[in-house]
C-alpha cells in the first residue's frame, strides 16, 4: 500500500495521481503477493478492484506488471466483507460478514499469507480489531493534505516495530512493521494477515 506522509491512501473520491509504480516497486510489490494466497477487501472497495483487474485480464495490451498481477489474482481467493447482501462477479470470491471469526478461522488453515487490499476504512477496521499481524507501507513522498486516511477511525494508539525498511529509485520507502503482541503470536502463527492496501 503505498501512504502518503500525512496518512493518507486516496483523495477524497479515489484519486491516485499522485501514486508512483515502476518496474522496480512492481518486483518489491510481487514479493508479497508470492508468499500469499488470499486477498481480503471490504464491500466498497470490491466492485472497482474486481472491474479493473477483470478488464487487465481482458486486455492483451495490458502493461507486463499488470496483466501478471491480473493473472495472480484470477488465481487467488478473495473474501468480501460486507454487512448485507453481496454478490461478487469474480468466480474466485466469496462473501463473509464477520472479520474477526473469519480472520482468526483462516490464520489456523494451513496456507500462505493473508493480504488486505483495502479500502481505508475495512483496513481501519481490521487494525482496530487487532487482526493485523505485519504492516508493509510504500511511503510515498507527498503531503496529500485530505482524503482518506487509514488511521483517522482508530479509537487507540498503536506502537509498532520497525522490521525492514528499503529505499527505491523513485522516491518511495518500503517499510515493515509489527506490532509486539503480533511478532509474538508470528512465531506460532500458521498464516499472518498483512496489511497491504490499495
Amino acid at each position: 500500500m503505498q501512504i502518503t506522509l500525512d496518512g493518507y491512501v486516496s483523495g477524497l473520491n479515489d484519486e491516485a495521481d499522485w501514486l508512483l509504480s515502476d518496474d522496480e516497486e512492481w518486483a518489491e510489490h510481487f514479493k508479497v503477493i508470492h508468499s500469499a494466497d488470499t486477498f481480503l477487501l471490504g464491500r466498497k472497495m470490491y466492485p472497482l478492484y474486481s472491474g479493473y483487474w477483470q478488464k487487465v485480464l481482458r486486455n492483451p495490451d495490458s502493461s507486463p506488471n499488470e496483466l501478471k498481477f491480473a493473472k495472480l489474482a484470477d488465481k487467488s481467493q478473495h473474501i468480501v466483507f460486507t454487512k448485507g447482501d453481496f454478490k461478487p462477479d469474480w468466480k474466485n470470491t466469496r462473501v463473509a460478514h464477520d472479520p474477526s471469526a473469519e480472520v482468526s478461522r483462516l490464520k489456523k488453515e494451513n496456507g500462505k499469507n493473508i493480504i488486505a487490499w483495502g479500502g481505508a476504512h475495512f483496513a481501519s477496521s481490521l487494525i482496530e480489531l487487532g487482526l493485523v499481524d505485519e504492516y508493509r507501507f510504500e511511503l510515498n513522498p507527498t503531503i496529500l493534505a485530505k482524503g482518506k486516511n487509514l488511521f483517522h477511525n482508530l479509537k487507540e494508539q498503536k506502537k509498532l516495530t520497525l522490521i525492514d525498511s528499503k529505499p527505491l529509485k523513485s522516491g518511495l520507502i518500503i517499510v515493515t512493521y509489527r506490532p509486539e503482541t503480533a511478532r509474538q503470536k508470528s512465531q506460532e502463527s500458521i498464516k499472518n494477515l498483512q496489511s497491504e492496501i490499495h
